[in-house]
């Protein structure tokens, strides 16, 4: 982390708290398990924070205004202090021009500004999710704008046409000396940041990790061990070809792919593999039995530069069951220990799959210490830290250039 203004532990902040493209239900709702989810809940928590505006991303008001009436929203715990602010306009999808692009961020800052005040916020913090918001909304009112990068924005696939506004939002987000805290080291390179900055990888919760090995879900215990399994979305991230590949190669093991389907034509091949188990997505107390009923873990990633940027909140969560961990190699990945094990592509994975069998699951002393150390209120002081830095190094007036 480069240097920033220490943060005293009797420094308390207000804070303003945006999510990128999801909002506060659908963090509720898949169990605040994503690292934003993790910050809010960090943010709703610590004794650091005075006033905490949540803030949506815009939603289209027919659709705000149909899931208002029928209470669709997980509530917010609100308060005088503590709000969620949901943004709306006709339509939900944020623009691609430029200039409507800027006028959107201006009115997004206008919305959080004013209920700031409105909850007399004093000298905000900004955190957001958001690389457009850091970079587009002129947060003139706040003290500080830190960005938290989960993913590079800028080899998301599925925002391609945003590729260009992305590319502008870095640029911004550098010049103006914007904070920046980001999963991997990777996602700082690409942004190039001049102002204080810090790679902050996933965590876990030790809570949920703890305790003796639960019993299996009905489902997994059905299927004959060992069990090598992979947890998240199912989607082009996955290496398919690969892991058929490796079920071949090793018919004696039961691969079970664990997560939603991102694209259901993604995992279809891997269906009519014998030992090549596919199941749904599954709550964080199912997800924790699953890991801690299996006896090896896998990062059967494509290498892309999204992958190549990301750190795998899973290979934390493998750990924290006890794991080992086979897996493409890929730079976040590299460092977390020995117990990691890697290869060029998924379908080369023989050879490690065999070596993580022989070391079993880690011995439950060094796997709570490794909880530990790992955890998310050990990661979130760095960017507490960060937030709570004295001054803007740029502030930026309302058409959103620096001064």
């Amino acid at each position: 982390m480069t240097t920033a203004t220490a943060l005293r532990d009797s420094d308390v902040h207000d804070y303003v708290f945006t999510f990128s493209y999801e909002t506060y239900n659908d963090a509720v709702e898949r169990g605040m398990m994503r690292p934003p989810d993790r910050i809010l809940q960090t943010l709703m928590t610590s004794d650091r924070v005075g006033g905490l505006l949540v803030a949506n991303p815009f939603r289209s008001l027919p659709s705000v205004l149909g899931r208002r009436m029928t209470n669709a929203d997980a509530p917010f715990p609100s308060g005088p202090r503590r709000r969620l602010v949901q943004p709306s306009r006709l339509v939900r999808a944020d623009p691609t021009s430029p200039s409507r692009l800027l006028a959107t961020m201006r009115r997004f800052d206008d919305v959080l500004r004013e209920n700031a005040e409105e909850m007399g916020l004093t000298a905000p913090r900004v955190i957001t999710t958001n690389p457009l918001v850091a970079a587009f909304a002129p947060f003139a009112w706040a003290a500080t704008v830190t960005y938290f990068g989960r993913d590079d924005w800028l080899s998301a696939e599925a925002r391609r046409p945003y590729w260009p506004a992305y590319r502008a939002a870095y640029q911004q987000i550098s010049e103006a000396e914007t904070g920046v805290a980001a999963v991997s080291q990777q996602i700082i390179d690409r942004i190039r940041p001049r102002g204080p900055w810090a790679v902050v990888p996933n965590g876990v919760d030790p809570g949920e990790w703890t305790g003796p090995v639960p019993p299996a879900p009905e489902w997994l215990a059905r299927i004959p061990g060992p069990r090598a399994i992979y947890v998240g979305t199912l989607d082009s991230r996955l290496d398919v070809d690969g892991l058929v590949v490796l079920a071949r190669a090793r018919p004696d093991v039961s691969f079970v792919l664990l997560g939603p389907s991102g694209d259901g034509s993604a995992v279809s091949v891997a269906r009519s593999i014998p030992n090549i188990h596919v199941h749904d997505g599954v709550g964080r107390a199912e997800l924790v039995a699953s890991l801690r009923n299996s006896q090896v873990s896998l990062l059967a990633h494509r290498r892309t530069p999204l992958t190549e940027a990301m750190s795998p909140l899973k290979v934390y969560e493998y750990l924290a069951a006890g794991l080992p961990v086979v897996s493409v190699d890929l730079p976040p990945v590299r460092g977390l220990g020995d117990r990691v094990l890697f290869a060029d592509s998924t379908a080369e994975m023989v050879d490690g799959l065999d070596h993580a069998l022989r070391l079993g699951v880690l011995g439950e002393d060094r796997r709570l210490r490794w909880l530990d150390e790992n955890s998310w209120s050990a990661r979130h002081r760095a960017i507490l830290q960060l937030a709570g830095r004295s001054r803007m190094f740029h502030r930026r007036d309302e058409q959103g250039s620096d001064r």
